[in-house]
């Protein structure tokens, strides 16, 4: 049933759109590529799991990465591919593999296979904290010590603060007792997206032998003011995001953040 969801909203949601066609959606994918760039080099090889329609693994290919994708939706995956075969694509020889599975089950790589691993997509739909700790064990077993995984997450209070405030679906939501008593929202995988705080974060990484190097707040403030980023000329938006490369690594800030980064460094 979960993953009925996943495939009907992913077959009617263009998620490159959403990170590549407006300044607040370019803010977490620009935000994404710079913290990637300053771990890993030009020739590593680079693990994404749950690559979606292939927006991080067709970049980083094309900039000499040697990628493996795995997908969970036969949908995304297919679009993926497609991409693989256009002519600009080709040309350039991007080196890339596609792979459709879960990200709980990598046990189609060897331990320490990669330099560093990508988990961008499916901590967002993965509702139990064990269902999240097995994602984030396989990618710290097959990376190499020394290597560093990504991992991005949804937070919750943008959510309370953004939607159930404004919206004023609060009482509802208590009513149907999908809030706790600090009004962390308790997530089904009919509501498609799983919302952690900060301290969930830290809670998981407990559980694999890594050193945290960033928590980053990959949109920041973005999500908040939306209209005022989208009608941004270029020379405005590029020092918007000189702000936003300048506070987003601030702990006061990051949980209030639509979507954060978390690297760690396996030991």
């Amino acid at each position: 049933m979960k993953n009925e969801y996943l495939a009907e909203y992913y077959r009617n949601y263009r998620e490159d759109d959403r990170l590549s066609a407006s300044n607040h959606g370019r803010v977490e994918y620009l935000t994404t590529m710079e913290y990637i760039h300053r771990y890993l080099e030009k020739g590593m090889r680079i693990l994404e799991t749950g690559a979606g329609t292939g927006i991080y693994s067709l970049a980083l290919a094309a900039e000499g990465f040697r990628v493996d994708a795995v997908e969970l939706l036969a949908h995304n995956l297919e679009i993926l591919r497609t991409k693989m075969k256009s002519p600009a694509v080709v040309m350039n020889g991007t080196n890339i593999h596609t792979h459709q599975g879960d990200a709980q089950d990598l046990s189609r790589f060897g331990e320490g296979t990669f330099d560093g691993t990508l988990i961008l997509g499916p901590m967002y739909h993965l509702y139990s904290e064990e269902e999240q700790v097995k994602v984030l064990k396989e990618a710290f077993r097959v990376t190499k010590k020394g290597g560093y995984i990504f991992t991005a997450y949804c937070m919750n209070e943008p959510t309370m603060i953004g939607e159930l405030f404004r919206l004023g679906k609060v009482e509802e939501y208590l009513e149907k007792k999908k809030l706790t008593e600090d009004f962390h929202l308790l997530c089904e995988p009919e509501d498609l997206f799983k919302l952690v705080c900060t301290e969930d974060i830290e809670r998981l990484d407990e559980n694999v032998d890594a050193e945290r190097i960033k928590l980053v707040a990959t949109d920041g403030a973005t999500g908040y003011i939306r209209p005022v980023i989208d009608s941004m000329d270029e020379n405005t938006f590029a020092i918007y995001m000189r702000y936003h490369f300048a506070t987003c690594e601030r702990k006061d800030l990051i949980g209030a953040s639509h979507h954060t980064l978390d690297i760690l460094k396996k030991r």
